[in-house]
């Protein structure tokens, strides 16, 4: 069978790591100009990567397979180092957050580190690549796929017996145009994460880092959204993300690289009923708005005491930022977001200020936009010869699940 995978991400190296020991032809075809500029988001940003059966995606992964891809990723490094954590392995600590509101989630972490990615992903690409079965095609962008008699067609060109696209959310312009074909391939597509990332210094949330390197936590809000932490980074890094035509904040860690500052996201789930169907549409308009405040590719950083307040912040005080200043302008969220949503923000942070004192400093920083979009859960039983794999599936949230879900359809192809 000659198949045709669009997008070089977590999703595609796991389909291709189960399957290219077959006898089918593949054909990866990656818009970016080398494996070096490839767009792994999570692998290229961070390198972490978790266990757990409670976070991660909307397919059931198990525990073992989950474990032997990490134990897949760690292989690839220079020496296999890297830096583990659990979050709430520890039962005292669960039932602290857990009596004060929140819902604990329970992980295990593998933190490869940014600064090693680059060698990672070029020693997966280098044994695919030395396979005669396996052929990449960099510089190639798919616009659009065509699913007849069959067979699926690339660009009005190139035939495939199947078409496994796996572009991630960066590539939700060609799903889009996909879906707008063939509309009934979307089954939900109702929900948008909007927040922040904030930044302290290490040593408020020291205890938490050592014990669990990323604490997960979930907490039903006095507005009745549910707030999450999400990719917490000790002694990490806040940087921004283009997205093309407008720019959000993440954040990252180094393995080897420290600064003195923890940062995590603080995201509220936002999640829209009929007739709405567009909330990546929401989340980008957001974003647009922030971006607008601060100015072209930047994003607004802000105080707690002043985002609490609703006061634009004009000076910072003992928190230095890890974002590079040409990158951010001070200024004030809140006439970006909505109301409900920053409520919710301040409310999580003065019940979690409860446990961790500290947490709700007037001086610790807030930068916005961080939006995490879920692609539309799509149907796969749509066309027998086309599949979405991965974050653009909207089935996965993660670089194991989306890893996960590649090595699963790979599977099914080679039972058939």
């Amino acid at each position: 069978m000659e198949i045709a995978i669009i997008g070089f991400g977590a999703a595609a190296i796991g389909f291709i790591e189960k399957i290219k020991d077959s006898d089918h032809k593949i054909h990866i075809y990656e818009k970016s100009k080398d494996v070096y500029s490839s767009s792994i988001s999570g692998i290229r940003a961070d390198g972490k990567l978790f266990v757990s059966k409670k976070m991660g995606g909307n397919i059931d992964v198990d525990i073992n397979l989950q474990k032997q891809l990490v134990d897949f990723y760690i292989n690839q490094t220079e020496d296999g180092k890297y830096e583990k954590g659990s979050s709430f392995a520890d039962e005292q600590y669960y039932k602290i957050f857990y009596e004060q509101g929140f819902l604990p989630i329970l992980s295990d972490f593998y933190h490869l580190g940014t600064d090693q990615l680059k060698k990672i992903l070029y020693n997966i690409y280098e044994d695919f690549q030395s396979r005669k079965n396996i052929h990449f095609h960099f510089n190639s962008k798919i616009e659009n796929i065509e699913p007849i008699a069959g067979k699926v067609i690339l660009n009005n060109d190139e035939t495939y017996d199947k078409v496994i696209v796996s572009v991630g959310r960066s590539g939700h312009k060609l799903v889009k145009s996909i879906i707008k074909k063939f509309p009934k391939l979307i089954l939900d597509n109702t929900k948008v994460d909007i927040g922040v990332r904030f930044e302290l210094p290490n040593h408020i949330v020291e205890d938490l880092n050592d014990k669990m390197y990323e604490f997960k936590i979930k907490y039903k809000s006095k507005t009745g959204y549910m707030v999450r932490t999400f990719c917490n980074n000790p002694s990490g890094f806040v940087v921004t993300e283009n997205y093309g035509d407008f720019a959000t904040v993440n954040g990252h860690s180094k393995l080897k690289d420290k600064s003195k500052n923890t940062n995590f996201a603080i995201l509220t789930t936002v999640k829209f009923t009929e007739p709405f169907d567009d909330p990546i549409g929401y989340g980008s308009h957001i974003a647009h708005l922030t971006n607008i405040l601060a100015g072209e590719n930047k994003v607004i950083l802000q105080t707690y005491y002043n985002f609490k307040n609703s006061k634009r912040t004009k000076h910072l005080y003992r928190v230095e930022p890890t974002l590079d200043d040409n990158k951010y302008i001070l200024g004030d969220i809140n006439l970006a977001f909505p109301r409900r949503i920053a409520e919710s923000i301040v409310d999580f942070i003065e019940n979690l200020d409860k446990i961790v004192p500290g947490i709700a400093n007037e001086d610790n920083l807030l930068y916005a936009p961080e939006i995490k979009f879920y692609s539309n859960i799509l149907n796969n039983e749509e066309f027998e010869n086309l599949t979405f794999i991965g974050d653009c599936s909207g089935a996965t949230r993660s670089i194991i699940y989306a890893t996960a879900h590649g090595w699963i359809t790979a599977e099914d192809i080679l039972k058939q």
